[in-house]
């Protein structure tokens, strides 16, 4: 049974990598994408996914745009991490594929309405649009079949302030709703939550794209080093492969100049791949609230791991997994795809 997805993202390098994933794998099927303000403001997002689903071929796929703001603090993006168009030094055509008449929160209620379920949520971002679409219908945590979050920090140190995650960080008031709302859900529809604690162990380095490169067809002639210069761009003739690289070159950057490495995490990706297959996890529930009034730790995700607070456990928590069946899943999905949509007797330099 292919997974059904609805894929909430504020692409994003990371996310970029997500939906890639997502177009590549044969169980998985994307029934809309809903653009959320973070990384980059919403309609930004929505014109990157617009673009990666006409590089990678893909069939009509309801794009919905998103809340520009988030629900009660001004809106914080980070162009220094994701690039000025929020997918690194990629440059993706414009497309003429047409925006949903209906905004990402109706897109949810709707969606999730039309199919009790059956739907995964799978959210990379900030919980704006999902928040916005419980309090159209509350049901949502019954309604949908699990909901998967790449968000929190919990026994880790923060990425943007000493405590907190980057999405909870953009709207913490959401992250809260989201997960008070799902304080309602049976055990076996618990939120999984992919945090800082396992995706900062999920390291992406130059090997894995020179893999992909030639599990696409195109082995590079000068794959991406850490002696590079800083903004060298791709000459792969595969769009994907070429767009990925000029993509992952940026973060890799980013990291390297904030002292972890000539590497990049892959976040979002691996919460998509948890969402088509939780086996890939393990998992520890634990009830989990957000800080909305510390001074010094507002938007900080805390997890009650032995039911102090008295209340039943609202999330599943990933703990553990094994990175290297991971990234060669990444590598044979989405070097495949990209072979299959680009095949290399019709590749050219574009």
């Amino acid at each position: 049974m292919r997974a059904r997805i609805i894929l909430d993202v504020d692409t994003g390098i990371d996310d970029s990598l997500a939906l890639l994933y997502l177009l590549a794998s044969p169980d998985a099927e994307i029934a809309g994408i809903a653009a959320t303000a973070g990384n980059v403001p919403a309609d930004r997002v929505a014109a990157n996914n617009l673009a990666w689903l006409d590089v990678c071929g893909a069939p009509a796929i309801e794009v919905a745009l998103g809340a520009p703001e988030p629900l009660a603090i001004p809106l914080r993006t980070t162009e220094d991490t994701h690039g000025p168009q929020g997918i690194g030094y990629a440059e993706l055509p414009e497309s003429r594929r047409p925006l949903s008449d209906r905004s990402a929160a109706r897109m949810w209620v709707e969606l999730a309405r039309a199919h009790p379920g059956e739907l995964i949520g799978l959210c990379t971002g900030p919980l704006t649009n999902l928040a916005l679409a419980l309090r159209i219908e509350p049901e949502l945590p019954t309604l949908l079949r699990r909901l998967v979050v790449m968000g929190g920090a919990f026994n880790h140190p923060g990425n943007t302030t000493p405590t907190n995650e980057w999405n909870v960080h953009v709207d913490p008031e959401a992250a809260k709703e989201v997960f008070d709302a799902f304080s309602s859900a049976p055990a076996d529809r618990r939120p999984i939550i992919c945090a800082l604690d396992i995706t900062e162990t999920i390291e992406m380095f130059p090997e894995h794209l020179r893999r992909l490169a030639e599990r696409a067809g195109c082995p590079p002639d000068r794959p991406v080093s850490a002696h590079d210069p800083d903004g060298l761009r791709s000459t792969s003739p595969n769009p994907v492969v070429r767009h990925i690289d000029d993509a992952v070159r940026f973060y890799f950057e980013f990291h390297r100049h904030h002292d972890q490495g000539y590497l990049a995490h892959m976040h979002d990706p691996f919460a998509a791949a948890v969402a088509i297959d939780p086996a890939l996890a393990v998992l520890r529930p634990a009830t989990v609230d957000v800080e909305l009034t510390g001074t010094l730790t507002r938007a900080t995700t805390v997890a009650d791991w032995a039911g102090m607070w008295g209340r039943q456990p609202n999330a599943d928590i990933v703990i553990g997994t094994d990175p290297v069946v991971f990234f060669d899943r990444l590598i044979t999905r989405v070097g495949d795809f990209a072979r299959a949509v680009h095949p290399p007797a019709r590749q050219e330099v574009s």
